[in-house]
């Protein structure tokens, strides 16, 4: 069997990805999907943190050019995202692996507090991490939520599993002839102003030198391929390959 590339690794799953084709809410077979994926990651002994975004739900940004205070808007989405956490874990739980979530925002009712080193002993345990409630402040995404945490436990990649196979020049969706890149650095990244990343979260990125592989959740076994070293989707480093 082939040995996994990496050993500790971020997954980022955007909020939409988990609305599936609806658009909004969460989609029980996608997150079943997810789920099953994550199960045979888990069984290959990969240490496994979860980022969930909570987009489908609620998007602060877009509260807020709605005439929403900004920081509140930026709550109600880290609320969000803790939903998603817990529809992961039950899908997770339902099949077996052993999991935890942990928010930034204290609930200890339905989730433990956000403590690292706790974090990283659960993932040496063997247990599946979902981290949720963003970083706990308001004006930073749950990109940069990823990028923290990625150096926070001294992860070796994040991959972001999103609704499209990689990154792209133009939007696919309106440019069917939008070239898609195989691979770039941090910084072409910020100056083309390729929609992967907020820049915050690039920038944290390249200063850990944490690399980046974006591609498509919705493809079963991606997410295993992902972590076995394939080429699949855009990568995203400044010249060198993963920390494995």
């Amino acid at each position: 069997m082939k040995k996994p590339k990496y050993k500790r690794v971020i997954l980022k799953i955007s909020g939409g990805a988990l609305a599936g084709n609806k658009g909004y809410g969460i989609d029980p077979h996608i997150v079943n999907s997810v789920a099953d994926q994550v199960e045979e990651v888990a069984k290959l002994g990969v240490q496994l943190g979860i980022v969930v975004g909570g987009g489908n739900i609620w998007r602060g940004v877009a509260g807020s050019t709605q005439g929403m205070d900004r920081a509140t808007a930026d709550y109600m989405g880290m609320l969000a995202t803790v939903i998603n956490a817990l529809a992961l874990q039950d899908a997770l739980d339902k099949k077996g692996v052993s999991n935890r979530v942990q928010t930034a925002i204290e609930m200890k009712e339905v989730a433990e507090p956000f403590i690292r080193r706790r974090a990283v002993r659960h993932m040496e345990k063997g247990r599946v991490v979902i981290f949720a409630g963003g970083t706990g402040n308001p004006y930073f995404s749950t990109d940069t939520t990823a990028a923290l945490r990625a150096a926070e436990i001294e992860a070796k990649i994040i991959l972001m599993a999103k609704n499209v196979d990689g990154v792209y020049e133009d939007d696919p969706v309106k440019n069917p002839k939008a070239k898609r890149f195989d691979k770039l650095t941090y910084i072409e990244v910020l100056n083309k102003g390729l929609a992967v990343m907020d820049a915050t979260a690039v920038s944290l990125c390249m200063d850990n030198q944490i690399p980046l592989l974006i591609f498509n959740l919705n493809e079963a076994g991606n997410i295993k391929r992902a972590i076995l070293g394939e080429c699949i989707g855009t990568y995203v480093g400044g010249g060198f390959i993963g920390r494995s």
